[in-house]
């Protein structure tokens, strides 16, 4: 009412619908009061009470009330004003979603009544993987006079977008991509419009042509006659869809979580897919040089590198360990197989969380016999170049290797060969310091020190080309590397040093003397007896060999150009993760 009179008290007042707005039960807020009660009615107020008992005020002048003043009522019109806007606009949104669910609901009862059937007076389809483009079973048709192989493909939604009347989806199916279009009724179905990235289809259809200026995978589309999704092939949507859970922005330890789901995208999956090309290629330059692959054992008695690294557990009523290296075993197969190799895990209890190292990790490891230590050098580049070769003559790889790797130049020969001393006095040089050693400050680095990584690939990343890092002093290399004949202070030893990564190899010529093993046995301070079968090579026509291990992770990472080892191994295993 026009004439009605409301209060407001800033102190005792309350901004509620129910609110009566008399003297007894005022208002808190002039705004308010004018949004609920209108801008004609009469509105009272008086000063805030707060503090002025502490400054002695009148009791009878805070008591009193006064007629809103006109800045403060022009402020509340303005709030009142915007706040019926606000809420109008409110009404209308909500009004349009409510329309719109109605709608949504009434295509979707609408779209549930559509069954579709399998044209049988179609030509039989012929099934395909999502990346064959064999000419002799498929011809595309051009969208007008020529009619493309009908087809029926299986495969998970990659993408999907409407346009229209139309549903363009990118199928995959681990081969390759396709575009997949449904037009008239198909895109109209249920199943179409509930879509769900992830979901498994089966879809049949005639293959054209994209038009000129388009672009899809291989150049060609799908138009489809038929599809279905069967019982359990749908994929989440909502709050569980793919596209929430697994993110760019998702925390890198939820990634791994969720590795299972992370390896459906585009780079995790490539990552995996050049692995698989690169793990063939060994094994196909390994059978050009007429190598051997062979498979030892992962438990294992006896260490390799060290014991601090080994994973102990129980054998039964023996102690045992994961294997660190397949070399000693590689070692007792020349004599009776030749040059051998093998790809399997190695296992080390590194403490440690750098990018670089895994607990579990893909040991490609040989051994070759009756060679010098040019000869494993010489071996070690020509594998190692002949397998990017191989790799990169796969067109699919190739193309996912310059997608993750758009700098990768194949390394020229011969590799860079340096010794350790040289690289000491590298470091010196280049002012590079040793920091590593615990309780101790930084200092220069000197002939003896076990070169830090971060040294060494900082060394590595300025040369910016493969090393071969040779002759490592004999106190901080394993028991089992051959001295060299000329300086007794060094081994025969070799890492292969690679930009970006740092060393992805390590080899040596192997001790084949047997008092010389002995002597290497008790400096170590090694129990000999464990490994008699080892020994036991040296008794019975020894000879001079020598191998090495490289680290497909490492190797990886240097070629898919990934920060981490971590990302380039199916489920990583490292200081603190065993899952999933």
């Amino acid at each position: 009412m026009a004439d009605a009179t409301y209060y407001v008290d800033e102190d005792v007042g309350q901004d509620i619908d129910t609110q009566p707005g008399d003297q007894s039960l005022p208002y808190k807020t002039l705004g308010f009061a004018v949004l609920t009660r209108g801008e004609d009615a009469k509105f009272m107020a008086r000063k805030s009470l707060t503090g002025e008992v502490a400054e002695g005020a009148d009791a009878s002048a805070r008591l009193e009330w006064k007629p809103a003043a006109k800045a403060a009522m022009k402020k509340a019109v303005n709030f009142a004003k915007a706040q019926k806007k606000k809420a109008g606009k409110e009404q209308e949104q909500l009004a349009l979603r409510t329309k719109e669910e109605a709608d949504r609901k009434k295509v979707l009862d609408d779209s549930k009544k559509i069954i579709l059937e399998e044209d049988t007076s179609l030509p039989e389809a012929i099934k395909i993987k999502l990346d064959d483009t064999d000419s002799a079973k498929i011809k595309l048709g051009n969208g007008s006079d020529v009619k493309g192989t009908r087809v029926r493909v299986f495969g998970r939604v990659h993408r999907e977008r409407r346009q229209k009347e139309r549903m363009f989806i990118t199928l995959r199916d681990g081969y390759g991509f396709m575009q997949v279009i449904l037009s008239g009724p198909l895109a109209k179905t249920y199943d179409a419009l509930t879509l769900t990235r992830e979901t498994s289809m089966e879809i049949l259809g005639q293959l054209m042509q994209v038009p000129e200026g388009a672009h899809a995978p291989n150049g060609r589309e799908l138009h489809a006659d038929y599809f279905k999704i069967h019982a359990g092939w749908k994929a989440a949507g909502g709050e569980d869809a793919i596209t929430n859970r697994v993110s760019k922005d998702t925390e890198k330890a939820t990634l791994l979580d969720l590795r299972h789901l992370t390896l459906r995208g585009e780079t995790a999956s490539k990552i995996m897919i050049v692995r698989d090309a690169v793990e063939f290629a060994f094994n196909t330059v390994y059978k050009e040089l007429r190598m051997r692959k062979v498979s030892p054992p992962a438990l294992v008695q006896t260490q390799v590198e060290g014991g601090s690294t080994l994973f102990k557990l129980g054998y039964y009523h023996e102690e045992a360990y994961l294997t660190q290296s397949s070399q000693l075993y590689l070692e007792t197969c020349l004599p009776s197989m030749g040059d051998v190799y093998c790809i399997e895990k190695s296992f080390r209890a590194e403490k440690s969380l750098t990018r670089r190292h895994l607990a579990e990790y893909s040991h490609v490891e040989a051994e070759l016999d009756f060679i010098t230590f040019n000869d494993l050098l010489d071996h070690l580049e020509h594998v190692m170049c002949r397998v990017l070769e191989v790799t990169m003559a796969d067109p699919t790889i190739k193309q996912y290797i310059t997608e993750l790797n758009p700098e990768f130049k194949m390394p020229e020969r011969p590799f860079m060969r340096m010794k350790y001393q040289d690289a000491i006095d590298w470091l010196v040089e280049h002012e590079i310091l040793n920091d590593e050693e615990e309780g101790k400050p930084p200092r220069p680095h000197k002939f003896g020190d076990d070169i830090a990584e971060a040294a060494e690939r900082k060394m590595t990343d300025i040369i910016n080309r493969p090393i071969f890092l040779t002759h490592f002093p004999a106190a901080i290399k394993s028991f089992y590397m051959m001295k060299d004949k000329d300086d007794p202070r060094v081994t025969e030893s070799v890492d292969c040093l690679m930009p970006g990564v740092g060393e992805i190899v390590g080899g040596s010529m192997r001790i084949f003397d047997y008092e010389e093993l002995m002597a290497a046995y008790a400096r170590e301070d090694i129990e000999p007896g464990p490994y008699y079968w080892y020994t036991d090579q040296r008794k019975y026509g020894s000879s001079p060999h020598g191998g090495y291990g490289l680290g497909l992770e490492r190797f990886l990472a240097w070629l898919c150009d990934q920060h981490t080892v971590r990302d380039c191994c199916l489920y990583p295993r490292y200081f603190g993760r065993c899952k999933p």
